[in-house]
């Protein structure tokens, strides 16, 4: 599902009109009729509500008047306050505005402070509110009786759901960032795409509960269009890959990945990622850590593999382990190298990693200190030839572009984006809404996941299942089986949190619920 800035939603809302010829009063009664539909979904039966709905002068307050038309239709008693000179009313929302008079709902006119304080009496028995005031062409914050009246709303008054139409008002379509005083809604129900605002924080949280309903604007419009990038995955994305695998099926079909990872102290990040990719369905995992740590990865699970790689003092793994070709030789038919977790920084190991990305060809997803070992020799990570993933966390990602981290975080779309077309490779950039970006310049937000994932060996648990998942689906495209693996680590983990709680989350309680992920995946 696309997800749309303000000026894509009008130049698509203004294609359906002028080119293909629906008529844009159609989409204002679709969008009411559909606004009614999530309701009736969430708050059924309506007609025990005494639902207010409060309309602005725009199309916002157009989608209002429909909605009140449609709840009459349907038994309710819905009342209308027009925060505007009925005078002052065009287009299709004065249209609306005579089709609901008509029929014989007429609004209070409420057009200054001193007569929203006169009617908020009078709407203290509403059961719910629908928020119809400002759309998705906010262009300053609010001020004046709107302010007044959004405050009303977000101190209490009166204390009941409030439903916002397309965007909860006072909140801008672009930007995550904090704009000002904003509907706090229960429920936003948005029409064709999602907006920015509505995916990512802080703003996305005054939304609740996102719902999003098609009123007529054919799909392929939004897909065919190379510049709308930004796309957010949903379970549809994910099924594709998750069918019943062959009768005839063996262990060679899955893949064979290696993990380069560990170092004396950092075991933990070896296993974490070894047993990840097993457990997601690899056929073959091997395991190749320095020689003090192979009996801890060894006896961690029997099902992995292990190769023994010559140490540094310091207990990381040496470049030594080019020579005699020992490296080329455990590198050989594997189908696909993960190399980072707990390798540490040591200059030998710094030089280890620089040599494998430059003298290897097999797919490989490169995270942690492997990370930090292409700082300054980025030119290194070239995948014109090949599937090259990283997945960066925000610091890493810093010292990667060469930015600071805040502006990695203010910018992170733009900045995995760039990463990922300048070097022609896969950028996972890890964090609230974790992000991939492909090479041709599409970007896939994931909405799973929550803040008790912010522990030690997440990272680990993702690298190992992205390479299990290459590994075992390398007939898709990569963008989807990379997209697919972090949308499912991050359910596994929001199913984690809702069984043993976000501060107890620990990284191992992802392979825990790993296998029910998958059946939510699938539903």
């Amino acid at each position: 599902m696309k997800i749309l800035t303000a000026a894509q939603m009008r130049e698509i809302d203004r294609i359906t009109t002028e080119d293909l010829g629906l008529p844009s009063l159609t989409l204002m009664e679709n969008a009411g009729v559909r606004f009614v539909e999530a309701l009736r979904s969430r708050y059924a039966p309506l007609e025990k509500h005494r639902i207010t709905i409060l309309c602005g002068k725009g199309n916002n307050g157009g989608d209002g008047f429909v909605i009140a038309r449609q709840l009459a239709m349907e038994g309710c008693a819905p009342r209308v306050v027009l925060l505007a000179e009925p005078s002052k009313l065009t287009g299709d929302t004065a249209v609306n505005y005579r089709f609901l008079t008509r029929a014989g709902l007429d609004p209070l006119v409420v057009c200054s402070m001193a007569e929203w304080a006169l009617v908020k009496p009078g709407l203290l028995d509403s059961t719910m509110i629908v928020d119809a005031i400002l759309g998705t062409g906010l262009a300053r914050p609010l001020e004046g009786f709107y302010l007044e009246i959004v405050s009303d709303l977000n101190g209490g008054f009166p204390p009941v759901p409030v439903v916002a139409v397309d965007m909860p008002s006072g909140l801008p379509s672009d930007s995550g960032d904090y704009f000002g005083e904003a509907v706090r809604a229960s429920m936003t129900v948005t029409f064709t795409a999602p907006k920015l605002s509505q995916i990512f924080a802080p703003n996305a949280s005054l939304c609740g509960d996102l719902v999003v309903k098609q009123i007529g604007t054919p799909p392929h419009l939004l897909l065919e269009r190379p510049d709308f990038f930004l796309n957010l995955l949903e379970p549809s994305d994910v099924t594709p890959l998750l069918g019943p695998r062959l009768p005839e099926s063996h262990k060679g079909d899955f893949g064979h990945v290696l993990v380069i990872a560990g170092a004396c102290g950092k075991t933990g990040a070896a296993v974490l990622a070894g047993s990840a990719a097993l457990r997601v369905g690899a056929g073959l995992v091997t395991v190749a850590t320095a020689e003090s740590a192979l009996a801890t990865v060894a006896a961690s699970m029997p099902e992995l593999m292990t190769e023994a790689l010559p140490e540094t003092d310091t207990g990381s793994i040496s470049t030594r382990a080019f020579d005699y070709d020992k490296l080329a030789g455990i590198i050989h038919s594997k189908t696909l190298l993960a190399i980072g977790p707990g390798i540490g920084q040591d200059p030998e190991t710094v030089e280890l990693v620089r040599r494998i990305v430059r003298e290897f060809t097999l797919p490989m997803v490169i995270d942690a200190d492997a990370l930090n070992a292409l700082v300054g020799v980025t030119e290194l990570l070239d995948g014109r030839d090949r599937i090259i993933v990283i997945t960066p966390h925000p610091g890493e990602m810093s010292r990667l572009a060469g930015i600071p981290t805040s502006d990695v975080q203010s910018r992170r779309v733009e900045t995995a984006r760039a990463m990922a077309m300048a070097h022609h490779i896969y950028v996972v950039l890890k964090g609230h809404r974790t992000l991939i970006a492909e090479p041709g310049g599409q970007v896939f937000v994931s909405t799973t996941g929550n803040p008790g994932m912010a522990t030690a060996g997440m990272g680990d648990t993702l690298t190992g299942i992205i390479a299990a998942f290459l590994g075992q689906f390398s007939g898709h495209p990569p963008a989807q089986v990379i997209s697919a693996a972090v949308y499912l680590h991050g359910l596994a983990g929001d199913l984690a949190a809702s069984e043993v709680g976000e501060m107890p989350l620990v990284a191992g309680d992802i392979m825990r619920f790993f296998p029910r992920a998958l059946r939510e995946a699938v539903k």
